[in-house]
């Protein structure tokens, strides 16, 4: 359990890999409003999204900013290398929030788990953050953490509304931080979800946004540039009434996005 308050929406880097793109983008949308930026090892922009911050009129104590160690330096000695190196990229003394990105490659439950706890010990991340598990492998990594999770981190959307490990979070009191909370594009096509919008005079992106404005400890984290950025969190000011939310609750459509063969719900 932790009393950590992760703003809503965040702003996803994923895929925004040119840095003078990526670096106005985390500075337009701080300066419009978001005070949550995520990135990670694997998306090499940590670079990029330091800047965005520094160039962003926001005091830095007011901005949460999340980064993930890569699969690959999951064992003890990289992962407290990596890290480091991470946050000088950032140019950070220390991140909000560091994930597990996926519980693959070198991760191991008691190495890992360990590296991300004395990082934060060391007072080079406040929060502990698991991305990508399971409910078995969530129990296994709370029994072994000595620091409380403060978020997980799992694609979320209407066509993949993750139940359980919604439910999972608001029984044990952390977030669950949605990523492609427009299924990578694939839900703005969606038949229900464009009536929906329709009804709203809105577009397809922001119902699905709404949507998850509207569950209990989901933050989504949609990656956008330009015009979208300020769309997304603009979609704060969109409510679905009791109707729309249960027609998607009982949707029959669930589809999965992301799906690589190695993750462990595929094991």
């Amino acid at each position: 359990m932790t009393d950590f308050d992760l703003p809503s929406p965040g702003l996803g880097t994923s895929a925004n890999d040119d840095f003078e793109e990526c670096a106005e983008t985390v500075r337009a949308a701080l300066e419009l409003g978001y005070r949550h930026v995520d990135t990670a090892q694997m998306y090499d922009n940590e670079t990029a999204v330091g800047e965005g911050i520094r160039r962003a009129d926001v005091p830095r104590e007011d901005v949460v900013v999340a980064t993930k160690v890569h699969p690959d330096n999951l064992a003890y000695d990289d992962a407290t290398r990596t890290a480091r190196e991470s946050l000088d990229r950032l140019g950070l003394d220390a991140v909000d929030l560091l994930y597990v990105h996926w519980p693959t490659s070198a991760y191991d439950p008691e190495e890992t788990l360990r590296a991300i706890g004395d990082l934060r010990e060391e007072g080079l991340c406040d929060h502990v953050g698991l991305s990508n598990f399971p409910p078995e492998l969530l129990d296994e990594a709370r029994a072994v953490l000595d620091s409380p999770v403060a978020a997980h981190q799992v694609e979320c959307h209407p066509l993949f509304p993750q139940e359980e490990l919604r439910r999972y979070a608001v029984e044990h009191g952390h977030s669950l931080v949605g990523y492609s909370p427009l299924g990578r594009g694939e839900a703005l096509d969606d038949p229900l979800l464009t009536e929906i919008a329709e009804k709203h005079d809105a577009s397809t992106a922001a119902v699905c946004l709404a949507w998850a404005f509207a569950q209990k400890a989901l933050v989504p984290i949609p990656k956008a540039t330009g015009d979208h950025v300020r769309a997304n969190y603009e979609a704060r000011e969109l409510e679905l009434d009791e109707e729309d939310l249960a027609r998607i609750a009982a949707y029959d459509v669930r589809e999965r996005v992301i799906d690589p063969d190695g993750a462990a719900w595929n094991r």
